[in-house]
């Protein structure tokens, strides 16, 4: 069990274990004060968790399309503080999404995001790491139709495939922001583009860079400054 400062993960079940990726991802995306967030590809549900911590009157819906992550989610949305305010769904997206009503204010994913063929011999965890079980088009598409005209979308993907990601995303009227580029160490390269998208277009992008420790378990200030509300560590 990994345990943070307001809640506690299990995670035996799901493919994808507590790491920093969803971390800065749940920590980063803009504190204002959404009243309907979706968790696309919920896993363990750390993300909706951390929704609801920063966000204590908005109503959340994780979607995990494996039955046993989506069990072992909802165990952990149940033993937080939040149970009321947190609905887990056991489904695809792509079949979520052409049935929901709902439009939502804040949208986030962490999502499988592997394109070459690094599949693991893991199925569960394969599934959660390559794109073709999702891919970018379908996930834009699914998001486009779900978005407010006022909402963000919040999302977390390979820093390579940032470039063909928003051309993707024009053709579904989503529009970058915001970025964010993480970096392990000062001297390794940029690994993650963090990114804020909306239906509208803005005439420059605000873009920061993170570096994530100073050396090996030294974390930097930014980055403790970023997690404090979360981590225990820090």
């Amino acid at each position: 069990m990994f345990h943070f400062k307001e809640f506690s993960i299990i995670q035996e079940v799901s493919s994808m274990k507590v790491g920093t990726d969803s971390v800065i991802l749940g920590a980063w995306t803009p504190a204002y004060e959404p009243q309907r967030i979706l968790d696309i590809g919920a896993g363990t549900g750390i993300l909706s968790l951390m929704m609801a911590q920063r966000f204590p009157t908005a109503s959340i819906h994780s979607i995990e399309i494996d039955p046993e992550t989506a069990e072992e989610c909802k165990q952990n949305i149940t033993l937080s503080p939040w149970k009321e305010r947190i609905s887990v769904f056991q489904m695809d997206i792509r079949n979520f999404s052409p049935s929901s009503t709902n439009n939502y204010d804040l949208i986030l994913s962490n999502p499988p995001f592997f394109s070459e063929d690094t599949h693991s011999p893991n199925q569960k965890r394969s599934l959660a790491r390559a794109n073709d079980s999702l891919p970018f088009a379908q996930l834009l598409s699914c998001v486009s139709r779900l978005l407010s005209p006022q909402g963000t979308f919040s999302v977390v993907i390979p820093y390579k495939e940032e470039a063909s990601f928003l051309q993707e995303a024009l053709h579904f009227s989503l529009y970058p922001y915001k970025k964010l580029y993480l970096k392990g160490t000062s001297s390794s390269p940029i690994k993650r583009s963090f990114l804020l998208l909306s239906r509208q277009q803005v005439t420059q992008i605000l873009t920061k860079l993170l570096i994530v420790e100073k050396e090996r378990h030294q974390y930097t200030e930014e980055y403790q400054e970023l997690t404090k509300n979360f981590y225990l560590k820090f």
